[in-house]
């Protein structure tokens, strides 16, 4: 017994000297971070616009205190916003310290429709005169897509550029439950609401088939239009170049004069030596988004009135919702704080969302309702403002899209998914109990629905269904039967959404920003950013965090495909039980 005290102990005081030890490195690094002065640009410096870093709508501007938390998730910096990397590219256009811009185009993890916003920008920077370079050793689609807004395009000789058009799959598990015997229960109001198809079908219907050809086609033109444009080959050529797989190699590429040159790593470096007279390539001075943005003051707050920027992004949920989803009750406190704010004069709402819950997509209709009689609320879209995303931007003051933004989807659904054949057949398990009237476990997987039960769901679809329909019709000032007329669940473009009317222009964030100053008459603003980011202690030991860091296993553990299965069983425990506006696919364009 003494022998096991003694190890006892010594294990415990090891455990509290470890945590103590740690607690104090962790207390160094926050400090460091608050302490560390601001990087400094240099002279001659060349802005890295890396499109392999995915820009959510938000980047975090307590720079410092955001890179010390990354360091310790091991990686290198935190990353920046889409609207903060459009301003900084703005900025640079007229800092004397920044002589060019180099787009990194490999890969592109950003949306079209955000990858339309940093052309853009790229474009208004252009008007400086400054150079502007893309290079990618092999250069995917959507990354090409960007770097056509360069000057130059420059591709590894032994490379390639990945030209073939736009497809998109979905994968269905209705065979995959049938085997297991599970039954989805599924209601939905609309024929084109195909969130739940993958549970209901083998293959897309007739309806989904007709809207996703729809969307994708727009998409689709508005590529070949733009890259004709940078590029000065007319779209029946950059078609027939897709269709006839032409663009096989690196010297396709330059045959067809989709790039300027052929060039190695070392030779791309001694032309920007050139720009930039410096003949050391090994001095060139590169600075990436994150470092520029930590350098420079690039957000002005000098101006007189205060306009609130709401960054609405991610699944719409319940209650206060997490970093990465937009909860009902979270935003609503958000929305009316700025709205009962007297200093603050417009309000613009950047959605990208591909929706969620019914619920608290009305929870934050109705906040945003308030706040249009007292101030204007200028709504921009993102990658994404469909179904619960367009629930909450259509009763803005006025509503801005990217052509290639995905939003409609004015539909509803409810699924329940009943297990108990399952259970019972392939493990075992059976359910007996007592109840006190016919519907007191309604939802219990031990049974499935009765007749009377998949009314009541069905009636529940239906209804709010009605509800959704008369938000969209006050808000965009339809009747109901118009608004069914293009609704019935079905996703539209924004450039098409606009000649139905669920979308007032075509714009980018900046352009939602400037209109809202305009309708608040306001000639100096600043912009205030919401929601407020978290300190590095909050961000270090959140409630989140164990989430993410698993999820991150995860995905390492299965690769990207077998993640995205597993995700997509995971929702289907949001998507149960309880009644949503959400998009009906992933739209993962290839």
């Amino acid at each position: 017994m003494k022998v096991f005290f003694k190890i006892f102990f010594a294990c415990l005081l090891a455990l509290v000297i470890f945590s103590l030890l740690g607690f104090f490195i962790l207390m160094g690094i926050g400090a460091s971070s608050f302490s560390k002065d601001k990087p400094k640009v240099g002279g001659k410096g060349i802005l890295v616009i890396d499109l392999s870093n995915a820009m959510q709508e938000q980047s975090n501007p307590d720079d410092d205190v955001s890179s010390a938390f990354n360091k310790l998730k091991g990686s290198d910096d935190y990353s920046v916003g889409l609207y903060d990397a459009v301003r900084l590219i703005e900025y640079a256009k007229g800092d004397s310290a920044i002589k060019g811009i180099i787009i990194k185009a490999n890969n592109n993890a950003n949306s079209y429709a955000a990858s339309e916003e940093i052309k853009s920008a790229i474009a208004n920077f252009k008007r400086s005169n400054k150079f502007v370079y893309a290079y990618g050793t092999a250069i995917a689609q959507r990354a090409y897509y960007v770097a056509t807004s360069a000057d130059k395009v420059y591709v590894h000789p032994s490379g390639g550029v990945e030209w073939a058009g736009l497809s998109t799959n979905l994968m269905f598990y209705k065979g995959l439950l049938d085997k297991l015997e599970i039954q989805p229960e599924i209601f939905y109001a609309g024929k084109f609401k195909s969130a739940t198809e993958p549970f209901r079908a083998t293959q897309m219907t007739d309806a989904n088939r007709l809207q996703t050809t729809v969307w994708i086609g727009d998409i689709y033109g508005k590529i070949l239009s733009d890259v004709s444009v940078d590029r000065k080959i007319d779209t029946t050529t950059l078609r027939n170049l897709a269709n006839t797989a032409a663009i096989q190699t690196s010297n396709d590429a330059l045959k067809y004069h989709l790039v300027d040159g052929l060039k190695y790593d070392d030779e791309i470096r001694t032309e920007i030596g050139k720009k930039v007279n410096e003949s050391d390539i090994t001095k060139l001075n590169f600075v990436s988004l994150a470092t520029y943005a930590k350098a420079t003051d690039f957000k002005d707050f000098s101006g007189e009135d205060k306009i609130a920027l709401i960054y609405a992004e991610g699944d719409i949920v319940d209650g206060q919702g997490e970093d990465k989803s937009i909860g009902g009750d979270n935003f609503r406190n958000i929305i009316r704080a700025a709205r009962l704010d007297n200093s603050v004069k417009a309000i613009v709402l950047r959605v990208n969302s591909p929706g969620g819950s019914a619920l608290a997509s009305d929870v934050i209709w109705r906040e945003i309702a308030l706040a249009k009689k007292v101030k204007p609320v200028v709504v921009s879209m993102g990658t994404y403002a469909a179904s619960g995303g367009y629930y909450i931007s259509c009763n803005g003051s006025y509503i801005f899209a990217e052509p290639n933004t995905i939003t409609g989807s004015i539909g509803v659904f409810s699924m329940f998914i009943n297990p108990s054949t399952f259970l019972k057949n392939k493990l075992g398990v059976t359910f007996d109990g007592v109840k006190t009237g016919p519907y007191a476990d309604l939802g219990s997987m031990g049974r499935p629905l009765t007749q009377p039960e998949r009314n009541l769901f069905q009636a529940s679809v239906d209804s709010i269904y009605h509800t959704f329909l008369s938000r969209v019709a006050e808000g965009r000032h339809k009747t109901i039967a118009e608004v069914d007329s293009i609704a019935q669940g079905r996703v539209w473009t924004g450039k098409r959404a606009i000649s139905i009317g669920l979308v007032d222009s075509t714009g980018t964030l900046k352009d939602a920003v400037l209109y809202a100053a305009k309708l608040a008459k306001s000639k100096s603003f600043y912009l205030k950013e919401y929601p407020q980011t978290k300190g590095f202690f909050d961000k270090l030991f959140g409630e989140d965090k164990s989430g993410d860091m698993q999820e991150s296993m995860i995905k390492n553990a299965l690769g990207d495909w077998q993640f995205d299965v597993y995700k997509r069983f995971k929702n289907l425990q949001t998507m149960s039980n309880s009644v949503q506006t959400r998009i009906p696919f992933a739209a993962d364009l290839k």
